[in-house]
């Protein structure tokens, strides 16, 4: 009779083994560490997202208040004013109120901005005045930072989308 030999299975993993586990950990890591850091692409249009709601608020600001209220943007930043009595613009976030329309900076900064149809005040800066009506002339905002685009649309009956 023969004798059986009983060998206890090895244990542990293989060389080749780690190192495919070790492959499939690096590529994953990669791709979540490209999705976690936004791209200026991705920034400039949470940038345009941001000052669409906001435009839409300042014009609902503006009925409410049965007052001209304006969007005002150069380069660096931009921010909302109102008209007075006096007919003069102030910012709307005077005397600590209407902290959602205060002057803000862009994020990626310097931006072009582009408003068709045109209307601009003296120097850099950009303003779109929203008037007591519900109904408004629709336009179209171009922000650009370097290369990249984004377009806010207005169809003056109060909607905006970010293209």
């Amino acid at each position: 009779m023969v004798a059986a030999r009983f060998t206890q299975p090895q244990r542990g993993f293989t060389l080749i083994e780690l190192l495919v586990v070790l492959v499939i950990a690096g590529i994953t890591l990669g791709l979540v560490s490209l999705n976690a850091a936004p791209s200026r692409r991705q920034g400039m249009q949470q940038e345009a997202q941001r000052v669409a709601l906001l435009l839409q608020l300042a014009r609902d600001e503006a009925i409410v208040r049965n007052r001209l209220v304006a969007f005002e943007a150069g380069p660096e930043s931009y921010r909302f004013l109102v008209r007075n009595e006096q007919r003069v613009w102030e910012p709307v976030t005077k005397d600590g109120q209407d902290d959602l329309l205060r002057e803000r900076e862009f994020k990626n900064s310097p931006v072009t901005m582009l408003l068709e149809p045109a209307s601009t005040v003296p120097g850099d800066t950009l303003r779109i005045v929203f008037g007591r009506e519900p109904v408004d002339k629709p336009f179209v905002l171009t922000m650009a930072s370097g290369d990249i685009s984004v377009a806010i649309r207005a169809d003056g009956i109060g909607h905006f989308t970010v293209d």
